[in-house]
C-alpha cells in the first residue's frame, strides 16, 4: 500500500528534486502542502494533480 501522506524527503525524492526545493514550493504555496506540528506533509494525490498541471496531462482514469 503506498503512504498518502508524504514527508518532505519523500516528496523531494517523488519530484527527484532537492529537499531545500522542495522546502522553498511549500512556503511560497506553489506546492501543495500542509504543516503538521511544525513539519511539512504532502498528500500523494495532491502531488500528483499538481504533477498534471504543470505538464498539462491527465492520469488515465482520472477526469
Amino acid at each position: 500500500m503506498q503512504q498518502d501522506i508524504l514527508t518532505v524527503s519523500e516528496v523531494a525524492a517523488y519530484l527527484r528534486i532537492k529537499e531545500k526545493t522542495a522546502y522553498r514550493l511549500a512556503g511560497e504555496g506553489k506546492l501543495p502542502a500542509f504543516k503538521v506540528g511544525g513539519s511539512w506533509r504532502f498528500r500523494r494525490t495532491e502531488i500528483e494533480q499538481w504533477i498534471d498541471e504543470q505538464t498539462g496531462e491527465k492520469q488515465p482514469g482520472k477526469s
